[in-house]
């Protein structure tokens, strides 16, 4: 290949118009052009790989009809690099010599359609005409999302997730909020997962994503190489807070002495959040053991939002707990989250656990949690995450 692929774009941003007709029989190609041209459709033709491209990068189109056995590419790795063009446009395969895993994987890819030759003209009009209306609805769902203030360039199947999911890895980088004592000291700072890429814009969206195609460990990689970089240059004497996934515990490279965290872990807290089960992950009490010995400390996240019960507190043993910022958050006007927090608090202490308040944004929030006997607090009241390392509000 020699035509390089443009950042991807969303097809309710963009006029999209006619079919692209990818066929290497000149023939066959020229046949489907007039009983598509018959229907009222306006069909572009191009006759291999290089050429499809080409015609991609010139515009948009309704709907993409190509054969799987194509010149210097096949369909299928046609269906991949489309996705790096456009997100929606529906993609229908055709192939002579069909086979069940070829056609198994095309649908996994988020091919429309996946038909065998020959093809009886009535069913190509039919299928094209019905992508074309799918690709239409597509585009009034993405208006509707945007309208609505959510995130209207989501990927709609896995080989354009792959293509958005492998541009936001490129372009992530971390933000550090600092945890601070009552008196007014920095504890450590945070490490929090950003992304320059418009259609995972969001950590949440970017976890699940990166969830969806089994790509935890790379992101999870990521920002453990990122975050060990940027706290090089932290102040002395403070710790990183830096977040784990549950699936991060399967992860080798996580034990590893010489691994960039590894190399700093006397001075890491890694927090595993409440909000996911670690019941999938084997061997976890002798997991654990391991990154003790490195000299990570431990920490619960979201306590008070996630999963009930002792699991996560028998397995992990945590030094530090983080209370979830739903808990904290106008806890100045509520004596029910008071009580709350107050007894939290209280069995930590016997539990010899230190406790962080998340969520602190204003001055009667912070009297009202330090009165509570939280040992760290963090929040907005403080220092919005920021690059390494924020000015402190004080």
């Amino acid at each position: 290949m020699n035509v390089d692929t443009k950042p991807v774009t969303c097809s309710a941003e963009v006029d999209a118009k006619g079919i692209l007709v990818v066929e290497d029989d000149a023939a066959l190609a020229r046949s489907m052009q007039r009983v598509l041209s018959s229907a009222g459709f306006e069909v572009t033709l191009a006759h291999d790989g290089d050429e499809a491209l080409q015609r991609l990068s010139l515009g948009a189109f309704e709907v993409i009809l190509t054969d799987i056995e194509l010149p210097k590419t096949s369909g299928v790795d046609l269906l991949r690099i489309i996705r790096a063009y456009d997100l929606d446009v529906p993609v229908i395969l055709m192939t002579g010599s069909p086979r069940l895993e070829t056609a198994t994987e095309a649908v996994q890819l988020g091919a429309l359609q996946y038909l065998v030759k020959p093809v009886a003209n009535a069913t190509i009009v039919d299928a094209v005409r019905r992508a074309s209306r799918l690709h239409k609805m597509a585009r009034i769902k993405r208006e509707a999302l945007r309208a609505l203030g959510g995130s209207s360039l989501a990927a709609g199947d896995l080989v354009g997730l792959e293509a958005c999911f492998s541009r936001a890895l490129e372009t992530v980088h971390m933000v550090y909020q600092p945890l601070v004592t009552p008196n007014g000291g920095i504890f450590g700072y945070e490490a929090l997962l950003r992304s320059t890429e418009p259609s995972l814009a969001t950590p949440p969206a970017l976890l699940a994503a990166a969830e969806r195609l089994n790509r935890l460990h790379d992101l999870g990689r990521r920002v453990r190489t990122l975050s060990a970089a940027a706290f090089g240059r932290a102040p002395a004497g403070t710790s990183l807070f830096v977040n784990l996934h549950t699936n991060d515990l399967l992860d080798a490279e996580l034990f590893e002495a010489g691994s960039p965290l590894s190399k700093i872990a006397d001075r890491v807290v890694l927090e595993v959040t409440e909000r996911a089960t670690i019941e999938n992950v084997v061997d976890i009490n002798a997991r654990i053991s391991v990154l003790r010995y490195l000299g990570y400390r431990i920490a619960i996240d979201d306590l008070g939002a996630g999963y009930a019960g002792l699991t996560s507190f028998a397995a992990l043993e945590p030094e530090i707990v983080k209370l979830d910022m739903s808990l904290v958050r106008d806890i100045h006007n509520s004596t029910v989250r008071q009580r709350i927090v107050g007894s939290m608090v209280t069995l930590c202490k016997e539990l010899e656990f230190q406790v962080v308040a998340e969520g602190v944004e204003r001055q009667d929030g912070r009297d009202t949690v330090c009165k509570l006997g939280c040992d760290i607090l963090q929040g907005y009241f403080f220092a919005r995450p920021g690059p390494p390392f924020p000015e402190l509000k004080r």
